[in-house]
């Protein structure tokens, strides 16, 4: 169903820099199917949304907050406004390069509802890697993921995944985080929801200009606590299935 229309939600924090080469690459790989791209600007102060707007790219959107909220808020308001049949979530730099959507595609024709790109899976082709504090704050945190909310999912924290829209609108519609942790907490409340997940390996390669800092990365694992706590309160309602 590699023919289903696609949207493409991007959230951007002051990326006027690395945001049209983006978006003039999706646009050259997405150009023979019907799509359309969300930019969602959160709050950024360097002109990110007029230089998305400079830039030949059919189907854009641009959504804009005022107030930087987070990336958590930035996707969720993106797929929230999505209508495409398969939602694919991205970050501005296209650390994993947009021609691995197939790979994911290929989960969702053989029945997925949501697909999440993997570093940590055989297979998977990290050709430039974190600093090495980076990652070891990465694996004890996705450490802490399988104990306390995703038992079965490696790498929840990599940008780039593909969900059917309903499934998409369902799990962020129900979602209350804004901060780092919005990926492990839209995955747990699909997973409620009776959806089925595939984790996919994929190439990725770190850009130095990443916008998460240590002490943002750090409040992720008080999130987690969040997640569980806002489940035991009943906000992610019951459980629809397996």
């Amino acid at each position: 169903m590699t023919g289903a229309r696609l949207s493409v939600v991007i959230p951007a924090y002051n990326e006027a820099v690395r945001l049209p080469p983006t978006l003039r690459r999706l646009s050259a790989y997405l150009a023979s199917r019907p799509h359309e791209i969300l930019v969602v600007d959160d709050g950024s102060r360097d002109g990110t949304a007029d230089a998305a707007r400079s830039t030949d790219c059919p189907g854009l959107q641009i959504l804009r907050t005022e107030l930087n909220r987070g990336k958590g808020h930035a996707v969720r308001r993106g797929m929230l406004a999505a209508r495409g049949e398969r939602c694919l979530m991205t970050d501005a730099d296209l650390s994993t390069p947009i021609e691995d959507l197939a790979r994911l595609e290929r989960s969702l024709d053989e029945g997925c509802d949501v697909a999440i790109g993997s570093r940590a899976l055989p297979g998977a082709d990290v050709q430039v890697h974190q600093p090495w504090y980076r990652e070891n704050a990465g694996r004890a945190f996705n450490l802490m993921v399988r104990i306390l909310a995703l038992p079965d999912l490696r790498d929840t924290q990599c940008g780039f995944k593909l969900w059917r829209g309903e499934a998409a609108r369902d799990a962020f519609g129900a979602t209350r985080l804004d901060g780092f942790c919005f990926d492990v907490e839209a995955l747990y409340v699909a997973r409620k929801q009776g959806r089925r997940i595939a984790e996919v390996p994929v190439t990725w390669r770190n850009d130095a200009g990443t916008r998460v800092g240590t002490l943002r990365g750090m409040t992720a694992f008080l999130d987690l606590l969040r997640i569980r706590l806002n489940d035991w309160r009943g906000a992610y309602g019951a459980r629809q299935g397996l």
